[in-house]
């Protein structure tokens, strides 16, 4: 049985899992997003539990905005990404200066 305080315990060890995915690990943008998109998850499950335990639906529907967002986010990444490797043929992060000439 899930109690309250598993539920933020979990939450917040996966949101301390994907920012430490995001400082550790700054040389591949794949990883960097799939962090981000993590942390968007940690902090959607946070808000989904809460609106639970308060019985309260605003918590579930900002859940559903962040994940939106999250999707429309990762979506336009990921094409940016196809793009700069087809020009490039290769994606790293220290060559993504490259792309403001």
């Amino acid at each position: 049985m899930l109690t309250q305080l598993n539920c933020i315990i979990v939450s917040t060890i996966l949101f301390l899992i994907s920012v430490l995915g995001l400082f550790l690990n700054q040389k591949n943008i794949l990883i960097m997003l799939m962090s981000l998109e993590m942390m968007f998850l940690s902090i959607s499950f946070n808000l989904i539990f809460l609106s639970v335990y308060l019985d309260d639906i605003m918590g579930q529907i900002f859940a559903i905005l962040i994940l939106t967002v999250a999707a429309a986010e990762s979506s336009i990444g990921l094409a940016i990404l196809v793009v700069y490797y087809r020009i490039r043929n290769v994606i790293t992060v220290e060559l993504m200066s490259l792309t403001r000439d």
